[in-house]
């Protein structure tokens, strides 16, 4: 199957800047990129035409750590530190959820992302992540997924939590022509004691597979684990001596200081920046700004909506953006270019994911359209510092993942927006007032 994207500003995030002109995708992937009107005979060789009438085009966005199998725990529970929260609050009413609940959740989750421009999306979590691949493998949309492991039991325990992780791990990996991947995910130092953080990295590097897990997320956390084991979770993982063994996708990284951020760049990890949701529940602010100077790939993420409370990446972006320039006092950081990237080409990286994140020939056509005829995207000619400052997620009005459209015109083609909203609702209804 061809496909032939016109009168298109491309935003290629590549060496080609930003072409206007056509992208032609074959298979799923872009072939030509180039500045101008297709030729005739290249148009006529197309199976589909679609005239972008002078819409940006950006390779779609990538949101590196959530949990959408918490969806239905939006608007739950406010203005309560993180350990109150999970435990009076989160993992409650998560105890009580059943695959009915957490399917309809993740199918509302699914469809905010797409429909505010994100193609790709990491899900880390413990429960029905079989069915969840199968769900995405028809979806269409691309995920990277996890079976999130908490250690706080005995052995036995933690090794059934670890053969469930890997067995998903070997199906999945690389299904659905690629768009699933697979990692191992230790929940986090303060809840996965040393010897089954080391188990779990053990596999992960016999699978050739990266590991995922929150780090420094709060104060507390960084206290209490100072408190037992007379270091800082980062340092201690060190220790361990895990660090070399895989590469890393670590979220949050609020509460590192000097000494980590100059030592990260010694490992192959990134860093999963999630500002709303470290905002919101007062967890702080991570020094990405710092971060990057040093080389560190920095991603983006939103956490779960039950921290955040949506999953716009693009209203992620510019707060997170924002936020370093006036905690820094310095509006220089983060120029618009290399901010943007933080959400396309750094998220790739941080995912493993090769040919993803740039609209470039060879790659994965991941991409989405927005509208430039909005009152807030005027003058048109300022495309990054808009796509930074000014665009909203409700800009974007069709998205594609490996060529294939799964928003049309702001309508979903994989999903049925009404009946998941009414589905989400009743769910929700049913499990808070049982």
């Amino acid at each position: 199957m061809t496909k032939l994207i016109k009168n298109a500003k491309i935003i290629t995030m590549s060496d080609l800047g930003i072409v206007n002109g056509y992208a032609f995708i074959r298979e799923g992937q872009f072939v030509e990129i180039k500045a101008g009107i297709p030729s005739r005979q290249l148009e006529s060789t197309a199976n589909e035409v679609i005239d972008a009438n002078g819409k940006w085009m950006t390779p779609g966005l990538i949101n590196t750590h959530g949990h959408t199998g918490m969806a239905l725990l939006r608007g739950h529970a406010d203005d309560l530190p993180l350990y109150k929260w999970l435990e009076e609050k989160m993992w409650p009413f998560e105890a009580k959820q059943d695959y009915e609940a957490i399917k309809a959740g993740r199918e509302m989750a699914v469809a905010e992302m797409l429909l505010s421009g994100t193609t790709t999306f990491l899900e880390t979590y413990h429960l029905f992540i079989d069915e969840f691949a199968e769900q995405l493998s028809e979806i269409g949309v691309r995920a990277t997924l996890m079976r999130s492991m908490i250690g706080l039991c005995s052995r036995e325990e933690q090794e059934e939590k670890l053969k469930e992780a890997v067995t998903l791990a070997k199906k999945w990996h690389n299904h659905a022509n690629g768009r699933l991947q697979m990692m191992l995910a230790p929940h986090a130092p303060y809840t996965c004691p040393p010897l089954f953080i080391e188990r779990i990295v053990e596999e992960a590097s016999l699978l050739q597979l990266p590991v995922h897990m929150h780090l420094a997320e709060t104060s507390k956390e960084v206290h209490d684990h100072i408190e037992s084991y007379g270091v800082h979770p980062f340092d201690h993982l060190n220790q361990l001596g895990v660090l070399d063994k895989v590469p890393w996708l670590f979220a949050h990284c609020v509460h590192m200081n000097e000494e980590h951020i100059a030592q990260m760049p010694e490992y192959d990890l990134s860093v999963s920046y999630n500002p709303k949701s470290n905002l919101k529940l007062g967890s702080g602010i991570a020094q990405i700004a710092q971060m990057m100077k040093k080389g560190i790939n920095v991603a983006l993420g939103t956490d779960s909506v039950a921290s955040n409370n949506t999953l716009n990446l693009f209203e992620e972006l510019r707060i997170g953006v924002l936020l370093q320039k006036g905690i820094l006092q310095d509006p220089t950081v983060l120029e618009a270019f290399e901010a943007f990237k933080i959400a396309t080409v750094n998220g790739a990286k941080a995912l493993s994911l090769n040919k993803v994140g740039q609209i470039k020939n060879g790659y994965e056509a991941d991409f989405i359209l927005l509208t430039n005829e909005e009152p807030h995207l005027q003058p048109k000619e300022h495309v990054y510092s808009h796509l930074i400052y000014a665009v909203n997620g409700s800009d974007v009005t069709d998205v594609f993942v490996q060529g294939k459209q799964l928003v049309k015109n702001r309508q979903l083609t994989t999903l049925d927006q009404e009946q998941i909203m009414y589905t989400a609702n009743k769910a929700y209804h049913r499990i808070h007032h049982s």
